[in-house]
């Protein structure tokens, strides 16, 4: 069994390589061979922060891979001006936990542990570029990014893998973010980047809209939307209801919560949106950034899957706005992306030796 480190990951795992891997990881789901669990939290208050536990899961057939992934946070809420943000946490800021464990559904057997962080940023950008690929006009050139974080280093990647991008207008609330952003990204892809001091300049010209933000409030509005522009997200709080309204074509990644007639007791929707367990009082509740749920259910919603396996049209003109709801399926990101990490770390040796004997037992459970 392996143990493999963020640095592994780095060494094995580029944006094109990532965007291919999902693509055909979605293939298999659309076809029945491949599929995921929702994502489920807990939550547990504390003085001052609350604790969250999340886990996911997914499973590849083809692959002959299931894969868990876990993490430990700590939660920050934040109010900048008009923005509301969520940050995280493991131990004292600017720390983590988080940790994927693959395993062999042929024999069961434990395969590896590896850390979340690059390869979370990796699969949720190679999505958002897969629905780029899908749903967002060839001849797509200037990209509006609002968020200057990780993720959206991660969007403006994967989207000028699959889109001619040649210039980035960026937002983000605290201006030396956006510039630094702007010039990292400037230096990595050789494109025109602006730092600009509004999100509406951010989205005004653009052709894809990129929501990478922490933000527990909208983001963007309608009323800035314009003809053939792309739109995607990365949490369900960052647009009203507006914006999928205004979509002509929308396409959801998958199921992204649980739904449920008649919830278990003690059951929420978390602050961004995700099934959630909640140990506490109706006044510690109430502390909870309320967030709408992570499911679109937009009836004109399709998915990006059955659009990748051509069993749903996507964008079939010009002057069409299209909607990529961004969430959901993370299990089988996982699953898909993890496999191919083990498998091209294993080839080159990478990763920490952990013996197989520490994870199985003669006693049966």
């Amino acid at each position: 069994m392996l143990f493999l480190h963020n640095d592994d990951v780095k060494q094995v795992l580029d944006m094109r390589t990532c965007i291919d891997t999902l693509e055909e990881a979605y293939r298999e789901l659309a076809a029945g061979t491949a599929g995921h669990r929702p994502r489920i939290d807990f939550y547990v208050p504390g003085e001052p922060h609350y604790y969250r536990w999340g886990t996911m899961e997914g499973v590849s057939r083809k692959l002959g891979i299931f894969a868990i992934r876990m993490k430990s946070d700590m939660l920050v809420w934040n109010r900048t001006g008009e923005f509301q943000t969520e940050d995280k946490y493991c131990i004292q800021p600017g720390t983590y936990c988080g940790l994927i464990f693959l395993l062999s559904v042929r024999n069961g057997e434990p395969l590896a542990l590896i850390n979340d962080g690059t390869l979370q940023h990796m699969r949720v950008g190679a999505c958002a570029g897969l629905g780029a690929k899908y749903l967002a006009r060839p001849n797509s050139q200037v990209l509006g990014m609002l968020g200057a974080g990780g993720m959206a280093r991660s969007y403006a990647t994967a989207i000028r893998e699959v889109r001619p991008i040649r210039r980035i207008q960026v937002f983000s609330p605290t201006q030396a973010n956006r510039e630094s952003y702007a010039d990292e990204m400037k230096e990595q892809l050789g494109v025109e980047v602006e730092p600009v001091d509004s999100p509406e300049k951010a989205v005004r010209g653009a052709d894809i809209v990129a929501l990478a933000t922490d933000s527990l409030v909208p983001v963007v509005k309608a009323a800035w939307l314009e003809p053939g522009m792309h739109v995607t997200n990365v949490r369900p709080n960052e647009t009203g209801p507006d914006v999928p309204a205004r979509a002509d074509v929308i396409a959801r990644l998958g199921s992204a919560t649980l739904r449920m007639d008649n919830p278990p007791p003690g059951t929420i929707g978390g602050s961004d949106g995700m099934f959630a367990y909640f140990v506490g009082t109706p006044e510690e509740k109430q502390r909870l950034p309320y967030s709408p749920s992570a499911e679109l259910a937009d009836p004109k919603a399709g998915t990006l899957p059955d659009i990748i396996a051509a069993r749903q049209a996507g964008r079939t003109s010009d002057q069409q706005i299209t909607f990529f709801s961004n969430i959901g399926t993370q299990g089988l990101q996982f699953a898909a992306a993890g496999a191919k990490v083990y498998e091209l770390a294993k080839a080159k040796g990478l990763g920490h030796v952990l013996p197989t004997e520490w994870f199985v037992q003669n006693i049966r459970d």
